[in-house]
């Protein structure tokens, strides 16, 4: 195998925010800037030397949306060699919670703005962002379904068994 810090060409990273508010919202900025400018996409950016993807998931959220946001969970690793009409980069995403300011575009987006299932069915995405949100709302829904059905459970009791009742008597 060839030393990959002398092959020019290795994939660049690239990090990606789900930001969902508590009404289940998920922000999205409009890129201000080619490719797909004036397409919808997750906050996010390229990975600085000697930055973490959690800290690149911070720092792009800021300067995309105006909001400091909480870096959660790893939430999935794209890293088709065609997403990017720019060259071949590998994203990560993260879950990110609000923690303070207002939505605001900055930096290379025109807009930022919160969407609702319904309408990121007719949202026209940048990148793979489409396929990304539909897996990450697949995701969540799936999720929630599953805490109701443990909670469910968990809330179940059984019925006393009566002979070992009158056995305690």
């Amino acid at each position: 195998m060839k030393n990959p810090y002398q092959n020019p060409r290795t994939p660049k990273v690239t990090v990606d925010a789900w930001i969902r508010d508590r009404r289940g919202r998920v922000l999205l900025i409009r890129r201000g800037r080619p490719p797909f400018e004036g397409r919808w996409g997750l906050p996010g950016g390229f990975c600085e030397w000697k930055e973490t993807t959690e800290r690149c998931c911070a720092r792009e959220a800021e300067e995309e949306t105006g909001l400091k946001v909480k870096v959660g969970e790893l939430r999935g690793v794209y890293s088709r060699p065609d997403r990017d009409p720019r060259g071949h980069n590998v994203t990560v995403v993260y879950a990110a919670r609000p923690v303070r300011g207002k939505a605001v575009g900055g930096d290379d987006a025109a807009e930022a703005r919160w969407f609702d299932e319904r309408e990121l069915r007719r949202t026209k995405f940048a990148f793979d962002h489409g396929q990304i949100v539909r897996e990450q709302l697949a995701r969540d829904r799936k999720s929630r379904q599953g805490g109701r059905r443990a909670a469910g459970k968990s809330r179940r009791r059984r019925a006393p068994n009566r002979a070992s009742a009158s056995r305690r008597s």
